[in-house]
Parts: C-alpha cells; structure tokens; sequence
C-alpha cells in the first residue's frame, strides 16, 4: 500500500485556488492590500504548477525511454 505524502502538491486543487483568486481580483471588490496578497498566492501557485508538469513531464519522459521507442500514428479526422 502506497501512502500519500502529507506536504505533496495538489495539482487540480491549486487550479481550483488559482481560478478563485482570479475570479476574486476580476470582480474588484478587493482592497489593494487583499489585491496583491491574492496576487502573491497566485504567483506561488502558478509557479508550483509549473514544477508540478516539468515533474511529470518528466516522468513520462522516463517511463518512454524504459519501455522502448513509441510508435508514431497518424490521426483520421472528418472530412465531412
């Protein structure tokens, strides 16, 4: 049984967060000390789900060079 680390990163919820914060600043009722606090978290944020995708990036970089070359396909789209 895998155990969860209790300080991993949330990816979907700091999205959920970074979506609040936006939806926050965008309607305007903030203070300018609220303001650039919820722009200080979003930063944050935005940068430990940058982190998070290099890391799975590179994950499944990974996991592609140990299980062989991948196959390139080419996609039917309609044309109709």
């Amino acid at each position: 049984m895998t155990k969860k680390k209790a300080d991993s990163f949330d990816f979907e919820q700091a999205l959920e967060d970074l979506e609040e914060l936006v939806s926050a600043m965008e309607q305007g009722e903030l203070s300018l000390e609220d303001s650039l606090q919820a722009f200080e978290k979003g930063i944050k944020l935005t940068r430990e789900c940058q982190v998070a995708l290099k890391n799975a990036e590179q994950k499944v970089q990974l996991l592609i060079s140990e299980n062989g070359d991948t196959e390139e396909l080419e996609f039917e789209t309609d044309d109709d």
